[in-house]
């Protein structure tokens, strides 16, 4: 069952890549980033509004949101200071970068989180599992070739390296999450609004210095529809991912594996929103991607 809530995951994190593109372009990333975290925010705040008066009614629909403890609060912040470094690099690298190059190194993310599977939580795939795993690595590797024909140079380009280290800390975020559902037994929505209500306050602590003194900045923000769907749809897509994660048999490596296949609305729909080059090349190591999750799916 993990494995459909991960692509359920993934569905939702492919519609999410669109917005976000859409919602960054000629803009300034920090005040779209604090705009997509409000709304997700305000999406989870009727839970907690419900769980403080109607918990019963909220326990039953398996949406309450718990106390937690000060010492939760403040693994809850660290989560937050990973995802909003990862997400400031991620969105300064989609503004100069096309969707479908930037989608798919973020879809390196799996390897990161292979290491720290191994070496953390000792997971162990079968065979056809790591076949499909590495199917998913060799296919992402080929879109650097691609990347090439746009003019793109992997060595040189700065947002390369910040989409990269994007992807680094988006992957470690994914192994601390496991650490925060099982290890702490928290469950999604406590966890998702917390979250949302601490990255808002670090974002506006940086848009303070950076954005709110500077009249031009603020004349020159474009309030876009892209901007509250891609919170919602972020919400909706950790929700299923961390509900996956509360399964004792869910392997992290497979899951984080699973959600790459958001490639197919990402590069198929995006190349052709966004006209982008090269798509018909482009498809070929996502065909690639896609077995590799098939391969993890059969096993």
């Amino acid at each position: 069952m993990w494995m459909y809530l991960g692509l359920l995951a993934a569905l939702f994190l492919g519609l999410h890549n669109l917005c976000k593109k859409h919602a960054v372009q000629g803009n300034e990333v920090f005040p779209v980033l604090l705009g997509t975290i409000s709304f997700g925010f305000l999406l989870l705040l009727p839970f907690y509004i419900g769980s403080v008066y109607d918990a019963e009614y909220m326990i039953e629909i398996e949406l309450y949101i718990t106390d937690i403890p000060w010492q939760t609060h403040g693994f809850i912040a660290i989560k937050s200071a990973i995802m909003a470094a990862s997400w400031v690099l991620a969105y300064q690298a989609l503004k100069h970068l096309p969707i479908t190059i930037v989608t798919p190194i973020r879809s390196a993310g799996p390897f990161f989180t292979f290491i720290g599977a191994i070496f953390i939580y000792q997971e162990k795939p079968n065979f056809w599992q790591w076949i499909g795993f590495f199917l998913i690595i060799f296919s992402v590797l080929g879109y650097s070739r691609i990347g090439k024909k746009e003019g793109i140079n992997f060595k040189r380009n700065k947002w390369i390296f910040a989409i990269i280290a994007a992807t680094f800390l988006g992957a470690s975020s994914g192994l601390y999450d496991k650490f925060l559902i099982q290890n702490l037994s928290l469950n999604p929505q406590t966890l998702q609004f917390w979250f949302c209500f601490y990255t808002m306050g670090m974002l506006l602590v940086i848009l303070t210095i950076t954005w709110f003194p500077f009249a031009e900045k603020r004349k020159a923000f474009t309030w876009r529809w892209s901007i509250p769907m891609v919170g919602i749809l972020l919400v909706l897509a950790d929700y299923f991912y961390l509900k996956a994660l509360q399964d004792p048999d869910a392997l992290i490596m497979l899951l984080s594996a699973i959600k790459r296949s958001q490639l197919i609305i990402s590069v198929v729909l995006g190349g052709l929103l966004f006209k982008e080059h090269n798509k018909r090349q482009k498809l070929i190591p996502l065909a690639g991607i896609m077995c590799g999750v098939f391969l993890i799916l059969y096993s």
